[in-house]
């Protein structure tokens, strides 16, 4: 599959904002022929503020054909609310782990 595709996943309270994870994913992703939004790309220096970095993310996302979720996306606030955000908008999801009943509630909740 080819196409634009948002990666999601836990960055706050883990060394280096997991921010290693993310550009692992994105090689691999973008290998298989994917343009890739990172948001360790799109934010490089957090500095700018939790509230400020959800809104750059939120806008590329909402260009994207698809999300990845990264493992413990679902105990991401910010994660959850992007993975909120694909399912209502249609895109397709991959997930590296299964999504809690909790996180699919949320999810499917408006």
């Amino acid at each position: 599959m080819s196409g634009r595709i948002y990666i999601a996943g836990p960055m706050t309270g883990l060394p280096d904002l997991n921010f290693p994870a993310f550009h692992a994913e994105a090689q691999r992703l973008r290998a298989a022929g994917w343009h890739v939004e990172n948001p360790a790309e799109i934010n490089p220096d957090p500095a700018a503020g939790w509230e400020a970095c959800m809104r750059k993310d939120i806008a590329r996302l909402v260009l994207c054909d698809a999300i990845c979720l990264l493992p413990g996306w679902s105990r991401s606030r910010g994660a959850s609310i992007e993975h909120f955000v694909a399912v209502h908008l249609g895109l397709a999801v991959i997930y590296h782990e299964p999504p809690t009943a909790q996180a699919l509630q949320f999810s499917r909740s408006i």
